[in-house]
């Protein structure tokens, strides 16, 4: 009984070390035999240029567990299956892991592309009856790309749906294969397909106009870092000759996230900030692409640099696995009024809006900016807080601070009636003027969650104010 006793508590020990250390890996792939043999069938097993990688539920179990992964999100591997039935078989096999394993693995869900009104039909079926937690979307499927107008349709459900998207590159259509034949296509082509596609939904406000949509870009982004500056540059040359219309950068770039998986280092992080903020950084292994061993030694080097270096250290919760909770709160799913919390032990809380101790979410943001920019980030942040608490009921408190000890030091204090004011918050058009406006000026950026120890006392000190 005694042995008994203690081994319990050993694994409470154990599962709560995991539940407060426990990493989201955003990137990682199911390989079913269904899958291969329709490959096989197709005489498309080598589409990719390389064979496919063997999978196996218990093995990426272990590896997760050495390696201090809590959850990871499951997307089918390229190439894109030839039948509708084998996308269905992979899905619901996707749906039966997550359910043998709850907490240990979400998933997204293939769709059979390029018919339009058959992949329209698994997204419904997949959000609403497997449960799935996000769509993969391949940057082309058979030569359809992302960005088309024919998929307006498909993004305008999953706009409704507020779907998390992960986006996997595929093997360009059509291509001469001399292309690929020096440098096989895991090597390079798939960044230019990665950042074709985003550049495509770009140039057509597909991420604008469908702004309940966020996108997953892997592999440290791609070329995107390279590419946004050159195409902001180009973008008034291409409308004087009629080749684009006009593009709303802020909304398209606010809509994307980017996972970290592949050759991820601190230069490329910092290159990211370059178009991005650090709550859009995700940890993604690809895995089983990677020898589990290299998976883990990538992952211990993140570790140590995001500890090590001073401008990087800030983000390392948030990169390893707050902003991937966040994000993956299955929308779709949720009770009206309700969050889902994603727990590393195994399971989830369906939690009121906003934290868990009752309505209310607050916080405090703790932020540094370079000195040559001291005066227009004081602009910024007076304007942020006027908009907000003048246009937004549930914006109960956005209170900025300078630090008298140090005038690039601030901290805000911010108080949302709940989550979903918090999330209506970040997608307003004077949140996103702000976050890209201050890309440049911030130093670093820390939020820190906090529990209200009286909430009485503090709607008394509201009433005070008045």
């Amino acid at each position: 009984m005694k042995k008994g006793i203690t081994i319990l508590l050993l694994t409470m020990m154990a599962t709560f070390t995991l539940s407060a250390q426990g990493i989201i890996d955003v990137h990682s792939h199911l390989i079913t035999s269904e899958f291969q043999k329709d490959l096989e069938k197709h005489n498309l097993l080598m589409d990719e240029g390389f064979p496919l990688p063997k999978y196996d539920v218990e093995a990426h179990l272990k590896w997760m567990d050495e390696a201090g992964i809590a959850t990871s999100v499951l997307t089918l591997a390229a190439p894109q299956p030839a039948s509708r039935e084998s996308i269905r078989q992979a899905n619901e096999k996707a749906a039966q892991i997550k359910k043998e394993h709850p907490g240990r693995f979400l998933f997204c869900a293939a769709l059979p592309l390029p018919d339009v009104d058959a992949a329209m039909e698994e997204a419904k079926y997949a959000l609403d009856v497997l449960k799935a937690d996000g769509i993969k979307l391949a940057t082309n499927a058979r030569g359809q790309y992302l960005g088309v107008q024919e998929l307006d349709t498909l993004f305008s459900l999953l706009n409704e749906r507020h779907a998390v998207v992960i986006l996997h590159p595929h093997r360009p259509e059509p291509v001469n294969k001399q292309v690929m034949q020096q440098t096989p296509l895991a090597m390079q082509e798939y960044l230019s397909e990665t950042t074709r596609a985003v550049s495509n939904m770009i140039s057509r406000n597909v991420l604008a106009r469908y702004n309940n949509i966020k996108v997953i870009v892997p592999h440290c982004g791609a070329y995107l870092p390279l590419m946004v500056p050159r195409m902001k540059s180009l973008t008034p040359v291409m409308q004087a000759n009629k080749l684009v219309g006009d593009i709303d950068w802020e909304a398209n770039l606010a809509a994307l996230y980017y996972d970290l998986a592949g050759a991820h280092s601190p230069e490329v992080i910092r290159m990211l900030l370059t178009i991005t903020t650090p709550d859009h950084l995700l940890y993604g292994s690809d895995y089983p692409y990677v020898a589990p061993q290299v998976l883990t030694q990538s992952l211990q080097r993140m570790q140590q640099y995001l500890t090590t270096e001073p401008d990087l250290a800030p983000y390392k919760e948030m990169i390893l696995h707050k902003n991937a909770n966040r994000l993956l709160q299955a929308p779709h799913t949720a009770p009206e009024g309700a969050s889902i919390v994603l727990q590393a032990d195994g399971g989830s809380i369906v939690s009121p809006s906003g934290d868990e101790g009752g309505a209310t979410l607050v916080r405090i943001a703790e932020i540094e900016v370079y000195p040559e920019q001291l005066e227009a980030y004081l602009d910024a942040a007076t304007e942020i807080q006027q908009k907000s608490l003048a246009e937004e009921p549930g914006v109960l408190c956005l209170f900025p601070n300078q630090m008298k000890s140090d005038s690039t030091q601030f901290r805000i204090l911010e108080i949302y009636a709940s989550q979903e004011a918090y999330q209506h918050h970040i997608q307003t058009a004077h949140f996103q003027k702000y976050k890209q406006g201050t890309l440049h000026m911030v130093k670093s950026l820390k939020l820190q969650d906090l529990k209200p120890l009286d909430r009485e006392t503090m709607s008394k000190i509201f009433e005070r104010l008045k």
